[in-house]
């Protein structure tokens, strides 16, 4: 689900949080893209690694620890062997094929830092080869500055066949200093060994040395004696040995990869991957048991549409790839607090993500909270993006602020909430060294709040920040988070200064601003602190990117944003009439002429994080729930699917799946509060394992087409259009759902989140 049309998804094999993505490289056609999670529909296959992430954009990361199997004699490991698809590729829960030219496949099964690879050559004469090249690494092609590098590595090749080594690279969407990564490779039957070095194509090695290390192209090439032609190796071949099968000819190869050793990594494959008959086999059923026991069974249903099956489950694996549960394998410190890495990003995931990351999986969000904070402890500042165990880099706001908020009031013990609080305030109050990005020079990228000078002594973000307004519009949100955690601690005073900074964003709604006929909307403001001399067009955001006062959305979308202050949002759009008006022009067929024609050209990107609440604000209006059913029902019908292309945009580690699944359940969280805004589930009958016992279920009756005609919670008839996290997750919790045709104005309780600030 999602591996193509911009998803980015990773398709290969891993189990959840898993070190190991292992899996397949592609050089695509030019103009074709980057390939992000080494996967690509098109081009040739240059590897098959044990390192990717899924989902991502900005420019690729990892695709390192490599072997490509290649068929034919050799003499310089350093050309292009890349090779094209002679079939599409395969694959199943835990297991992925792919068929290259020369009648080559290649399998590949994984552990949690360890994996298989199993080549099969046809059976004839000509050498069979596996290339172990250290410099390969996935590549970027957009010219952003942000692409990776191979710094250097050693490989050593030993005795029985088997070798260790390392490589160090740089860059990456995050700009990742140089990092180190040791691998321990071992196969299935001794191979002769040849290392070498190079520049570029130009060989200066290769020889029978068994080592050999240097800032050059480097690496092995190990070539295999089929059975029967050396009769002396077909007595000394092991259980899961190279052997002839339908006329092939099979090689399995075993690596382990570790950010602490040689030897770390040779014992995870000792450790993690089965001894004695058919290990790859084992490996498989592994992993598929391991995704069905800690992921997919955490959520039961009587639903038997086959389609509607394969998204929901798709939808549940892919928000598990991401983070990395590296405990354990930090090299930069010591400490016996969990760590994880490869976090893409808090920025993309904070909004629906995290919240649902901590329902369906309580015991590893609360390691990662904790996580979190001890990376900080360590590092100086929280992380919004983090990989290679490197900060970077932060779009908008300090979004941890955010997620440890969200754990904080809904209840997650076992973290020290004192260090997450100074963690906190360390961004709402210091500015962090700036990194000089390329692409926003002003300020910090890499972690913490660079404009927040600006922001403390103005009360807002002048243009000459980069991002200015929806920075602004983050730091709000950030601000209202530190205030939340502060109120929890009984620090009261800090609860109302934070409070009172969270209404800044005020200070950029810009009355002038006008478009159908709304009247203000958030604006840059100049260095002198005026607004800008002709009124910015709320359906321009300038480029929506780094450089821009507007990250990847419209000063239209980003006027809802302020979910913390929705009562003065209203009254400076107009009051409930305007407001709903607004709201409805937002998902209008044709109301952006410059927009997508595959999204009808609406103003609501729904690839894009920044307006994943907005289909369900029309509950801020009491009557109006109605509204928020149809149209979060029509995107999730419109533009998701279980397929290839089946994702609006990058996946961005799950964050679009986890959109996703919020329609499917039929709620969604407003992420530093305890609500949860009521759609209608798309699925009839579900459970929720909550842990511990407790179960959260939802029934609905009267066909799923409709809208909700009434609904109670845990037995008692409920009007309105929000829960707490009390009512339903804290202990379990029950919704019954009567759906109909009719529009029905049920909600007429309370407003959620009303009078907040």
């Amino acid at each position: 689900m999602g591996a193509e049309g911009g998803g980015n998804m990773f398709p290969g094999v891993t189990l959840p949080f898993g070190v190991v993505k292992l899996g397949i490289d592609l050089q695509p056609p030019r103009g074709a893209g980057d390939p992000y999670s080494g996967y690509h529909a098109h081009g040739n296959i240059t590897g098959f690694s044990m390192m990717h992430e899924s989902g991502t954009g900005g420019a690729p990361k990892y695709g390192v620890v490599s072997q490509l199997p290649i068929v034919g004699d050799i003499e310089n490991p350093l050309l292009n062997y890349a090779k094209p698809r002679s079939a599409p590729d395969e694959a199943k829960l835990g297991w992925y094929k792919a068929h290259l030219a020369d009648d080559v496949t290649v399998e590949l099964a994984a552990s949690r830092h360890s994996g298989m690879i199993r080549h099969s050559f046809p059976a004839d004469s000509r050498p069979k080869n596996v290339l172990v090249d250290v410099s390969h690494f996935l590549p970027s092609f957009r010219g952003m500055g942000i692409e990776q590098h191979y710094v250097e590595g050693a490989i050593k090749v030993h005795d029985d066949g088997s070798y260790t080594g390392s490589g160090v690279y740089n860059g990456g969407w995050n700009r990742g200093i140089n990092w180190r990564i040791y691998f321990c490779g071992k196969f299935s039957s001794k191979p002769t060994a040849k290392t070498f070095s190079g520049t570029d194509e130009h060989l200066d090695t290769f020889d029978d040395a068994q080592e050999v290390t240097g800032s050059k192209r480097l690496g092995a090439l190990f070539t295999f004696t089929p059975p029967g032609t050396d009769s002396g190796q077909l007595r000394k071949r092991s259980p899961w040995s190279a052997k002839r099968e339908e006329s092939r000819f099979t090689v399995e190869s075993k690596v382990g990869i570790s950010w602490m050793s040689e030897e770390k990594a040779c014992s995870f494959v000792d450790d993690e991957i089965p001894s004695g008959m058919s290990p790859f086999d084992q490996l498989v059923e592994i992993a598929r048991s391991t995704w069905d026991r800690e992921v997919l069974s955490k959520v039961e249903t009587t639903e038997t549409n086959k389609a509607m099956l394969e998204i929901l489950y798709s939808s549940l694996y892919g928000m598990f790839l991401l983070p990395s549960d590296r405990t354990g394998e930090n090299p930069n410190w010591d400490s016996t607090e969990p760590y994880y890495d490869d976090i893409f990003t808090l920025w993309d995931i904070f909004r629906s993500h995290t919240p649902l990351f901590h329902i369906l999986q309580p015991k590893r969000y609360t390691d990662f909270i904790r996580s979190l904070v001890d990376t900080w402890r360590f590092d100086g500042w929280l992380p919004d993006g983090r990989s290679s165990n490197f900060n970077g880099r932060i779009q908008g706001g300090t979004n941890a602020d955010n997620v440890l908020a969200d754990a904080r009031v809904k209840g997650v013990r076992g973290v020290n909430w004192d260090d997450a609080y100074a963690a906190m305030v360390n961004n709402a109050e210091n500015v962090p060294p700036n990194n000089n990005d390329p692409q926003a020079k002003d300020s910090s990228t890499k972690e913490g709040r660079g404009a927040i000078a600006s922001w403390k002594a103005h009360g807002y973000i002048t243009s000459n920040y980069s991002r200015s307004v929806s920075r602004a519009s983050e730091y709000a949100s950030n601000d209202f988070c530190v205030g939340q955690m502060a109120k929890s601690l009984g620090k009261m005073d800090d609860y109302e200064k934070y409070t009172n900074r969270s209404k800044f964003w005020r200070n950029h709604w810009d009355t002038r601003m006008s478009v159908y006929g709304f009247n203000g909307f958030l604006s840059p403001i100049n260095e002198d602190g005026n607004f800008p001399a002709t009124p910015q067009d709320p359906l321009s955001c300038n480029g929506c990117y780094w450089a821009d006062p507007y990250y990847q959305a419209f000063p239209f979308e980003y006027s809802f944003g302020a979910h913390h202050d929705m009562k003065t949002m209203i009254t400076y759009m107009g009051g409930d009439d305007k407001f709903i008006s607004r709201l409805e022009k937002l998902f209008e067929p044709n109301a952006n002429p410059g927009g997508d024609p595959k999204f009808g050209k609406t103003i609501f990107n729904p690839g894009n994080e920044p307006s994943f609440a907005s289909p369900y604000l029309f509950n801020f209006v009491p009557g109006n729930q109605w509204r928020s059913v149809k149209t979060a029902r029509h995107i999730a019908k419109a533009y998701y699917n279980s397929g290839k292309t089946g994702l609006p945009g990058n996946s961005d580690a799950g964050a679009m799946q986890s959109w996703l699944l919020w329609a499917y359940f039929g709620l969604y969280p407003i992420t530093g509060t305890t609500t949860f805004l009521i759609g209608a589930p798309m699925i009839p009958q579900f459970k929720i394992k909550l842990g511990e016992g407790r179960v959260f279920e939802v029934n609905a009756t009267g066909g799923l087409d409709g809208y909700v005609q009434s609904l109670k919670v845990n037995g008692r008839d409920w009007n309105k259009g929000w829960v707490e996290w009390k009512d339903v997750f804290e202990n379990g919790g029950k919704m019954e759902f009567v759906m109909g045709p009719d529009k029905t104005k049920w909600d007429t309780g309370d407003r959620p989140l009303w009078d907040l600030v």
